[in-house]
């Protein structure tokens, strides 16, 4: 049957040619915006998928101008104490002519005075936007390194940079806080000198931090470098045994078990007999115990932020040279240690700004497939399209036509 009132034909071909229209337009869209997935319409999975690492890309970028400042900062500080050993290995030259007895000791020590302020000067000036590593006045600081997602979701990674005080200042005493012997006797090696001895442990405590809790970085706000009562990071806890030293350098966020700790440690790194003396630690506390028949000298102090260098301004050759020469090998040793410490962590996070930006060129490519147009592909289609665009107008105006027939049917 032919009806006047419907032609299903013409529905037909004008369907059709909507839905060729449709993908025309969509694929001009695709060429236009060179995206295949410009919006959340068009694949909300994909697109969803997309946005997540493209915010990513702009994190890493983030992270990888924070590492960037971070390897200039460290430049400077590893600069710096590559210089101050230069300066230090130029007087220990000079230390060591000075212990011939034919040499004017007083023209050497005049050299050494004035490297002496060639390493003040250069360890003041070693900061980068005002961050100086070298002088004492940081104790270490982190360096944005890494974005890392899971499932349970965002958290951001961080390369610590421990700082090295180079500085030539002594440091003050502290009057209280930084721990105290108890149980020490007088009888041993010296009157008046506290000592352990067999069957009489002795027992370090007694710490006490500027914060309950921890010990605050020494640029906190809430710090104060003149309150000589309590602790804060970057100083310096000595205990004597005997003849070894342990020293440990409190770090930010320290505890009490962190000192003693770091003091057991230091102690068995430096030679400390574990047969001759029991270190036991104890909620805070360091008890000694001297497992010998000889008294051993005991002694503790702190002192705020003692430079590594703060035994350079009294060096005397013309008095001492002998004395002169030991503190200096010391004193290079700890510049050396400096400028490998920064050498190291330097080389970490140049490895690491490589890693990052290789991973925000993967994060490019892999958002790169999900959502944008293969050209080559869009072409072909765009070709084919228009080609069955025409046939559909085409087929369009023969169905309209058809009703004209009916014409024939009433002559």
């Amino acid at each position: 049957m032919t009806s006047i009132l419907t032609n299903t034909s013409a529905m037909v071909a004008l369907q059709t040619l909507k839905g060729i229209n449709a993908n025309l337009n969509k694929t001009q869209s695709d060429i236009s915006t060179g995206k295949n997935v410009a919006s959340a319409k068009d694949n909300a999975a994909v697109w969803a998928i997309s946005k997540v690492m493209d915010s990513d890309v702009e994190g890493f970028k983030g992270i990888s101008d924070s590492l960037s400042v971070g390897s200039a900062t460290l430049t400077v500080a590893r600069q710096a104490s590559e210089s101050v050993t230069k300066l230090l290995t130029e007087m220990k030259g000079k230390i060591v002519a000075a212990q011939a007895e034919n040499v004017d000791r007083t023209k050497i020590q005049t050299d050494i005075t004035a490297l002496t302020k060639q390493i003040e000067s250069v360890v003041g000036a070693a900061q980068f936007n005002g961050l100086n590593l070298v002088d004492g006045s940081q104790s270490s600081v982190n360096v944005l390194s890494s974005l890392d997602r899971s499932q349970g979701g965002v958290t951001s990674s961080n390369i610590t940079v421990d700082a090295q005080n180079l500085s030539t200042s002594a440091g003050a005493a502290l009057t209280a806080g930084g721990g105290t012997l108890t149980d020490t006797t007088n009888v041993g090696p010296a009157p008046g000198i506290p000592s352990v001895v067999t069957g009489t442990p002795v027992t370090l405590d007694g710490f006490a931090f500027q914060l309950s809790g921890g010990a605050l970085a020494s640029n906190d706000a809430a710090a104060d470098p003149d309150d000589l009562t309590g602790l804060i990071a970057g100083d310096a806890i000595t205990l004597n045994i005997g003849s070894v030293q342990g020293r440990y350098v409190v770090q930010q966020g320290d505890t009490a078990d962190a000192l003693v700790a770091g003091l057991k440690s230091s102690l068995t790194a430096n030679g400390l007999s574990d047969t001759d003396f029991t270190l036991t630690l104890n909620a805070g506390q360091l008890e000694v115990a001297n497992n010998t028949n000889q008294a051993a000298a005991i002694s503790a102090s702190a002192t705020r932020g003692t430079g590594g260098l703060a035994g350079l301004n009294t060096i005397d050759v013309v008095n001492d040279p002998a004395t002169a020469l030991q503190d200096i090998e010391g004193m290079l040793q700890t510049s050396i240690d400096a400028a490998a410490s920064f050498g190291s962590v330097q080389k970490r996070i140049d490895i690491q700004s490589e890693f990052v930006g290789q991973l925000t060129d993967a994060l490019k490519t892999g958002i790169g497939v999900m959502v944008d147009t293969d050209m080559e592909e869009a072409s072909a289609r765009l070709q084919a399209l228009q080609v069955q665009q025409q046939l559909a107008t085409q087929a369009l105006s023969i169905a309209n036509q058809q009703p004209q027939g009916l014409l024939s049917l009433f002559r």
